[in-house]
């Protein structure tokens, strides 16, 4: 069954990262970073990090679906096409409304100008 984005992803346009349910934390969704991939580039001696959906349980994460179709798209991640191709990853998600094209695009308004000033 297809799984849908949930109301609060911050991959939507949408959605302010501050009303993200049970707390929102600057510092670890600046952290997420390290889950994007250099489009096209792949490492095979690092494990495939992927963003979790907030939703998710800490024993049980699910994939962003946010994350996931940008990743499989713009985002050019090789290591995680090769995850759908070999049953690893379920792509089989829905994103809901517009989306931010990058991961950047993702954190609050402040947490960028902060970053473009240093």
């Amino acid at each position: 069954m297809t799984r849908k984005q949930c109301k609060a992803c911050p991959w939507k346009v949408t959605t302010d990262p501050h009303q993200i349910p049970d707390g929102y934390s600057v510092e670890k969704h600046e952290n997420l970073a390290g889950t994007i991939a250099d489009p096209g580039s792949i490492n095979i001696r690092q494990p495939l990090r992927m963003m979790a959906c907030h939703e998710s349980k800490n024993d049980r994460p699910i994939t962003c679906v946010g994350w996931l179709v940008h990743q499989l798209g713009e985002g050019n991640n090789i290591a995680l096409r090769l995850g759908v191709v070999t049953g690893r990853v379920d792509a089989d998600v829905e994103t809901v409304g517009p989306q931010h094209e990058r991961f950047e695009d993702t954190l609050p308004a402040c947490s960028v100008k902060k970053k473009r000033k240093a």
